[in-house]
């Protein structure tokens, strides 16, 4: 069994997707790996990894509007502030969702579906470097 490992930095906009899917397609090609499974983790507490439609950008701003009326920004809810009013719901919202994906993976190709992209998606008002560790387990 062969194991290969990439970090990969994200380049985030403030609350937005950032869709990461041929990144990591590149890693599992470069890996030389034909089959197996790749697990992709996002190492911050207020940003998350999505699987989700990579077609119809509405979906991602359902998501987001859902969101920000789920975990609202006002300022008042919350004993945690010490990095601004968005720091808090930015971890309630990683909490609901997560930060690592496994996708598998058959002759060096990820086993996507057709509609499906791998985000990350940036919970915080501004934008940051984002480190994603993308580590391939196979033969």
């Amino acid at each position: 069994m062969a194991h290969y490992q990439k970090q990969l930095k994200i380049q985030t906009s403030g609350k937005s997707f950032s869709k990461i899917t041929s990144e990591v397609q590149s890693v599992v090609a470069e890996s030389g790996i034909e089959i197996g499974l790749c697990t992709v983790f996002l190492r911050h507490t207020s940003a998350s990894l999505v699987i989700q439609e990579n077609a119809d950008p509405d979906v991602l701003r359902d998501l987001s509007n859902f969101f920000a009326k789920l975990v609202p920004e006002d300022g008042r809810s919350y004993i945690h502030d010490a990095e601004g009013p968005d720091d808090m719901p930015a971890h309630i919202r990683t909490a609901l969702t997560k930060t690592s994906e496994q996708i598998p993976f058959a002759r060096g190709r990820l086993l996507l579906g057709t509609w499906q992209g791998i985000y990350v998606w940036e919970h915080r008002q501004r934008g940051h470097y984002r480190e994603v560790v993308v580590h391939l387990t196979g033969d």
